[in-house]
C-alpha cells in the first residue's frame, strides 16, 4: 500500500493512493451440483465422503489505484474530482492432475464417495478490471446544501469455466462403478457431463459492461436542529458487447412456446432512485435524536450470471449432459474424454452452432438490475450515567429482485394424482426439449420481503469501563436467495413444492432471526507505562435454518428438491419394510413409531403436522458463545516521541474453555433434513401415483433427535497470539 498527499496550492488538494493484495484459501468441493437428479446430501457430510484432490484452491489478486482531487472554487462552489481502476482475478487451483470427476451414490441416491479434479475447476480463471470516473459539484447556499454529480464506470469481464471440464461421471452405486471399469456389461453410469471448447481448448467469455449514473441532492438545514437530506439518482446500465446466438436454438420453442435469443441483451432501461432522509434533534442538546428516511436503492448482480449466457450458448464452447439410458450405454469409462467425444459427434458435436448445447442460459428481455425500497426510522436517547440507547426499525420491499426460470421443464401434467394427502402437482413429461438439460432465463420479480427490530444500549458506567448490549430481531422472505453461480444451480438448489418454477414466497437461507450480542471492557493503567485491557464479547443466534425435504425426486420433475408432506398421524403415511438382503432390518411398524417419534421431538414439525415443510422453515439451535480478549500495552518514550508496544492475546469460544460442554455448534442428525425416502408406484389406468416410504437411516440405525453436537475445528476453544508496534 502506498499513498501520496499534495497540497497543491491553498484551494487544491490531491491525493494518489495503490493498494495490492494477494491471498489464497482452500475450499472443500461443491456439495451437491451435478447433472438432476442431484444427490440429496453433499459430497462431504457425515454419510459422505470426498477423496482429499477433490478439493480445490483459490488465488485472489486484487490491485487498486484511485486519485482523488479536490477543489475549492469559491463563492460557496468546490469540486471533486475522482477515477479509480481496479484489477481483480480469482484463479482456481487443484492438487489433481487432469482426471474425470467421479461422484459413487450409496444406491439410495445419496452421495457415498467422490474423487477426481472437481467439477467446477478446471481451466476456472475470472478476470474484472474496473475503471470508474466520478465528479461532484457541491454548492453551499444558506441553509442548502447541494450536490450534483456524474459517474462513469466501465468493466471488463473475463471469465473461463468449463463444468465437467475433466468429464464427469455418476454411478448408482460403488458395485456398478467397479463392475463398470472392469467392463462387465448392465453397469452403466447414471450420468455423464463434459464441456469442451470449439476450436480453443482453454476457452474464454470476454464481456464489457458500463454503467452511466447522474444525481442531484440537497442537505437543507429546515431550522437548527431539523436537517432534510433529499435527492434522486439515475442509473443506466450499457451492454457493450454484441453476442452469437445459436442458429439452432433460435428454432426452438420451449414451454409455452417461450424463445430464447442468446444472441441478445436485456434492454437497456433508466433506473431512478428518489430518496429522502432527516435527522431531528428533538431537545436540541443531543438527549433525543429521530432519524429516518426513505427511497429506492439500485444494485447489482453477480456479473456470472451474464456470462452463463455465452458460456453456455454452445458457440464458445459445448456442454453436455447425458442421462438417457441409451446414450449412456455407448460411453464406457475413459480418463481422456477426447476420445469419447471423437467416437459419437452427434451427441458431442465439434462444430459451433450445430446443434443445440445440453443447458443454455438467457436473460430476460425486460430484465432490470435488483431495486428494493428501503425505509428506516430511528431513534438515539441519552440516560443517565452517560448511556445511549438506540433503537431501530428497517423495512425493505423487493421491486425487481432476481429469480432463474427453466423454461425447458413442461408445465405439471393436471391429469396425474397421488393416492394420499398429498395433492401437489405431479409431472408426466418434464422436458420441452428432451436433448436439452435446461433452458434457463434470468428473470425478475417483486415478491420479496425484509425487516428488522433493534435495540443497542451502551453503557460507559465508570471509568475506563464501558460495554454494550444489543438485541435484533429479523425477519425475510424471498422468491429465491439464488443459491449457486450458474444459472441451473441457482434454480435448482431452490427446494419447492409445485417445483422450481413456481416458488413460494418463503424464508430467506440468510434469515437470523433472533440475535443477541454484548461486551464489556476495562481497561487498567498503572507504573505509568502500562495498560492492561480485559475484553468480554458475547454473540447469541439461531446457527442457521434448514428445510425437510424428500431424500428423492417426488413430483417426477427430474429434480430432487421436493418439499416434504408431514402426515398429520399414521393414517397419511405408508411405510415399506427395510430390508438387507432377504431379511427384515426395520419393519413398516417400527419406522412408523420411530418416525412419529421423531416428529414429536422436533419444535417445527410437530407445529406443522397435516401441512407442508417451508423452505428454510427449521431453525438450527441457539449458541451462546464468549471470546475474550486481553491487551497488554507498554510505553516507552524515546527520541520525543511515543512509543506503544501492544501484546494481545485473543481466547476464541473462551466458554468452552471453562466447560467442553459449552459453545458448542450443532448439526442436522439426517443430512439436509432429507427424513423420507419415497418410492413412487404409477398406475397407467387411473394415472394415480400411490407413495410408499423408508425412514432414513442414519449410521444403520432410524433416527431419534433433530440435532447431534458438531465435533469440528468451530466448536472448540483456541488462542490467537499478536505482538502490535505503535507509534
Amino acid at each position: 500500500m502506498a499513498r501520496i498527499d499534495w497540497n497543491v496550492d491553498a484551494n487544491n488538494k490531491f491525493s494518489l493512493r495503490y493498494n495490492m493484495v494477494n491471498s489464497t484459501n482452500n475450499q472443500t468441493v461443491n456439495g451437491t451440483s451435478a447433472p438432476n437428479p442431484r444427490a440429496s446430501s453433499n459430497r462431504l457430510s457425515k454419510d459422505a465422503m470426498s477423496f482429499e484432490n477433490s478439493n480445490y484452491g483459490f488465488l485472489n489478486t486484487v490491485s487498486s489505484w484511485a486519485a482523488e482531487l479536490n477543489s475549492n472554487l469559491g463563492s460557496g462552489l468546490s469540486n471533486q474530482f475522482l477515477a479509480t481502476y481496479t484489477k481483480i482475478q480469482d484463479t482456481r487451483s487443484s492438487e489433481s492432475t487432469p482426471f474425470p470427476f467421479i461422484d459413487i451414490w450409496d444406491g439410495s441416491g445419496n452421495n457415498y464417495m467422490s474423487a477426481g479434479y472437481e467439477l467446477f475447476s478446471y481451466n476456472n480463471d475470472v478476470k474484472n478490471n474496473v475503471a470508474n470516473v466520478t465528479d461532484n459539484i457541491t454548492y453551499n447556499y444558506g441553509a442548502h446544501k447541494l450536490t450534483a454529480g456524474l459517474s462513469f464506470e466501465y468493466q471488463t469481464f473475463a471469465n473461463a469455466f468449463m463444468r465437467y471440464g475433466t468429464s464427469y461421471y455418476k454411478f448408482k452405486d460403488f458395485a456398478t462403478f467397479k463392475n463398470h471399469v472392469n467392463g462387465v456389461a448392465g453397469n452403466d453410469p447414471l450420468a455423464f457431463g463434459i464441456t469442451y471448447g470449439f476450436g480453443d481448448e482453454n476457452p474464454v467469455a470476454a464481456l464489457d459492461f458500463g454503467q452511466f449514473s447522474a444525481y442531484l441532492q440537497d442537505e437543507y438545514n429546515v431550522t437548527d436542529n431539523l436537517k432534510l437530506t433529499y435527492g434522486v439518482r439515475i442509473d443506466k446500465p450499457l451492454y457493450l458487447n454484441n453476442l452469437q446466438s445459436n442458429p439452432v436454438v433460435d428454432t426452438l420453442k420451449f414451454a409455452n412456446n417461450e424463445k430464447i435469443d442468446l444472441g441478445a441483451w436485456p434492454k437497456s432501461s433508466l433506473l431512478f432512485s428518489p430518496r429522502i432522509g432527516f435527522n431531528w434533534d428533538v431537545n436540541k442538546d443531543r438527549s433525543l435524536t429521530v432519524r429516518g428516511g426513505t427511497g429506492i436503492f439500485t444494485g447489482r448482480i453477480p456479473f456470472v450470471f451474464f456470462t452463463n449466457q455465452p458460456t453456455n450458448s454452445g458457440m464458445l464452447q459445448n456442454t453436455v449432459e447425458v442421462t438417457k439410458a441409451s446414450d449412456l450405454a455407448t460411453i464406457k469409462f475413459n480418463p481422456d474424454w477426447k476420445p469419447i467425444v471423437a467416437a459419437n459427434t452427434t451427441l458431442f458435436p465439434v462444430e459451433a452452432g450445430k446443434k443445440a448445447p445440453g443447458s443454455i442460459a438467457g436473460t430476460a428481455s425486460g430484465f432490470k438490475m435488483p431495486q428494493v425500497w428501503r425505509s428506516n426510522l430511528a431513534a438515539d436517547v441519552k440516560l443517565p450515567l452517560d448511556m445511549k440507547l438506540t433503537l431501530e426499525g428497517l423495512y425493505t420491499k423487493d421491486i425487481n429482485a432476481v429469480v432463474q426460470r427453466n423454461i425447458n421443464l413442461l408445465p405439471a401434467d393436471p391429469t396425474v394424482k397421488i393416492v394420499g394427502p398429498d395433492q401437489r402437482p405431479m409431472w408426466g413429461t418434464t422436458k420441452a426439449i428432451s436433448s436439452m438439460s435446461e433452458a434457463m432465463v434470468l428473470d425478475n420479480t417483486d415478491r420479496g420481503y425484509s425487516y428488522s427490530l433493534s435495540g443497542q444500549l451502551f453503557f460507559p458506567v465508570v471509568k475506563n469501563f464501558d460495554g454494550m448490549v444489543g438485541y435484533t430481531y429479523s425477519m425475510a422472505k424471498d422468491v429465491s436467495g439464488n443459491p449457486g453461480s450458474q444459472a441451473a444451480s441457482a434454480w435448482s438448489n431452490n427446494l419447492s413444492v409445485r417445483g422450481q418454477n413456481d416458488l413460494d414466497l418463503s424464508y430467506s437461507q440468510y434469515l437470523t432471526p433472533h440475535r443477541l450480542v454484548a461486551s464489556l471492557s476495562y481497561k487498567l493503567e498503572y507504573a505509568r507505562n502500562f495498560a492492561t485491557t480485559v475484553s468480554v464479547f458475547y454473540s447469541g443466534y439461531n446457527t442457521g435454518n434448514f428445510s425437510y425435504r424428500y431424500s428423492a425426486d417426488f413430483n417426477k420433475d427430474g429434480i430432487n428438491g421436493d418439499l416434504m408432506y408431514i402426515p398429520k398421524d399414521a393414517t397419511e403415511i405408508t411405510f415399506t419394510d427395510i430390508k438387507s438382503g432377504s431379511t427384515v432390518k426395520y419393519t413398516a411398524q417400527q419406522q412408523s413409531d420411530a418416525f412419529f417419534a421423531y416428529i414429536e421431538q422436533d419444535d417445527y414439525l410437530k407445529k406443522h403436522k397435516g401441512e407442508y415443510a417451508e423452505r428454510n422453515g427449521a431453525l438450527m439451535p441457539w449458541i451462546n458463545r464468549f471470546d475474550v480478549k486481553i491487551l497488554q500495552d507498554v510505553k516507552i518514550e524515546a527520541g520525543g516521541m511515543k512509543h506503544t508496544l501492544q501484546f494481545s492475546c485473543d481466547i476464541l469460544n473462551a466458554g468452552n474453555l471453562l466447560n467442553p460442554d459449552w459453545g458448542i455448534y450443532q448439526r442436522q442428525t439426517v443430512s439436509s433434513g432429507s427424513l423420507l425416502k419415497p418410492t413412487m408406484t404409477y398406475n397407467s389406468t387411473t394415472k394415480t401415483y400411490t407413495p410408499t416410504f423408508n425412514l432414513v437411516e442414519v449410521n444403520g440405525k432410524l433416527p431419534t433427535k433433530t440435532f447431534e453436537n458438531s465435533v469440528t475445528q468451530s466448536s472448540t476453544w483456541g488462542i490467537q497470539i499478536g505482538v502490535r508496534y505503535i507509534f
